[in-house]
C-alpha cells in the first residue's frame, strides 16, 4: 500500500479541517443540550398537612413519574445525580374529601425546585386514599444501641428514656400490630463515661401514622469496674424432713466484678447462696453445687469457691 506523502501546506490544512470538525461538533452537543426539553423522572412522596382526625392510607405507591422541563445537561446530569429531594404534598383537603389533586399544587410544589428544571405534570394526577378511624395509643420507646465500653468500663445503672413512652395515632388495625417504637441508632466507641444525648426516632413510613414526639433523651451511666471478693453464708433448701444437716463449709467466695462508685456498697447481705438438699435425695449427689440466686443488677460474677459443698446429715 502506498503510504501518502503530504506537504508541510497539505497537513496544515488537514488539522485546520479536523480542528474546525471538532469545534463544531462541540458547538452543537452545547447548542443541543442547551435547548429545553421535557423528561420523565421518578419522584418520592412525602406528606404534610395530614388530617388529624381522620385515619388514612395511600391507594397507590409513593413513588410518581413526573415530567420535569428543562435543560439538556439538567436531563443528563438527573439521571447521574440519584434521587432528587421528595415532593410534599399537602393532605389538607382530606379533610372533607378522599382524594388530592397533584396539579393545583404543582405551583408550591416547584417553589423548591430550581426555577430552570420545573414539574409541568405528574402522573398519576391525582392520589386517592382510604379511611378509617382515627386512634391514639402510647407505646414504650425501644432504644437501638451499638456501644462499645473502654476496658473495664460498663454500664453501671439502669439506661433512662425520656420520655418513655410516644404517642403514636393511627387506623385501628394498624396500631394493633404496633408494641413499642424504636429509635435510630446510638453508636458509640471507647466510651469510658456516662451518656447524656439526644436520639431521634425511626421514622414514619406510613403516611397514616403520626408519632410524637420525634425524638427521645437518652442516659446511660457508665462506670469503671473492679474485681470484690465477699464471704457469702449457704443457705440449704428443701430440707422437707428438717434432718439436722451440717454443711461444709458454710460459706463461699465470690468474686464479682462491681462499679467503683458502687464498691463500698456491695455486702454479703445483697447475695444468696443456696444448696439444694433435693439433689441427694433424688438424684444421689454426693456434694451439692452451689447456686447464687440472689444477686445485686449490674454486677458480673467471676466465681464461687468452692463451686460445691459437703454435707453431714445426722440421725
Amino acid at each position: 500500500m502506498a503510504i501518502v506523502k503530504l506537504s508541510t501546506t497539505e497537513r496544515r490544512r488537514l488539522s485546520a479541517f479536523f480542528t474546525c470538525l471538532v469545534v463544531a461538533v462541540l458547538a452543537w452537543i452545547f447548542t443541543t443540550l442547551s435547548n429545553v426539553y421535557n423528561y420523565p423522572v421518578q419522584e418520592v412522596l412525602t406528606y404534610k398537612n395530614a388530617p388529624q382526625k381522620r385515619a388514612f392510607h395511600s391507594l397507590q405507591p409513593d413513588t410518581v413519574k413526573a415530567t420535569v422541563q428543562g435543560s439538556g445537561w439538567q436531563m443528563i446530569f438527573s439521571s447521574m445525580n440519584g434521587p432528587s429531594k421528595p415532593i410534599t404534598i399537602d393532605l389538607a383537603t382530606l379533610e372533607n374529601r378522599n382524594f388530592v389533586v397533584l396539579s393545583s399544587q404543582l405551583k408550591q410544589i416547584n417553589i423548591n425546585k430550581e426555577t430552570t428544571q420545573q414539574i409541568i405534570s405528574i402522573d398519576p394526577d391525582t392520589l386517592y386514599f382510604d379511611f378509617s378511624n382515627r386512634l391514639v395509643k402510647k407505646v414504650p420507646v425501644l432504644a437501638l444501641l451499638g456501644i462499645k465500653y473502654r476496658k473495664q468500663f460498663a454500664i453501671s445503672g439502669n439506661m433512662v428514656i425520656k420520655p418513655a413512652y410516644v404517642t403514636v395515632s393511627g387506623p385501628t388495625d394498624r396500631l394493633k400490630e404496633i408494641i413499642s417504637w424504636k429509635t435510630d441508632s446510638l453508636l458509640a466507641r471507647d466510651v469510658s463515661e456516662s451518656i447524656n444525648t439526644r436520639i431521634n426516632l425511626q421514622s414514619v413510613k406510613e403516611g397514616n401514622l403520626n408519632v410524637y414526639p420525634k425524638t427521645v433523651q437518652v442516659i446511660i451511666p457508665v462506670d469503671e469496674f473492679t474485681e470484690k471478693t465477699l464471704d457469702i453464708p449457704v443457705k440449704l433448701i428443701n430440707n422437707h424432713n428438717y434432718d439436722n444437716v451440717k454443711v461444709f463449709p458454710q460459706r463461699v467466695k465470690v468474686t464479682f466484678t462491681t462499679a467503683l462508685s458502687r464498691y463500698p456498697d456491695m455486702t454479703e447481705d445483697l447475695f444468696e447462696a443456696t444448696a439444694d438438699l433435693d439433689l441427694w435425695r433424688d438424684h444421689d449427689y454426693s456434694s451439692l453445687p452451689v447456686k447464687l440466686t440472689r444477686v445485686p443488677p449490674f454486677c458480673k460474677i467471676v466465681k464461687v469457691s468452692p463451686g460445691n459443698i459437703d454435707f453431714i446429715i445426722k440421725k
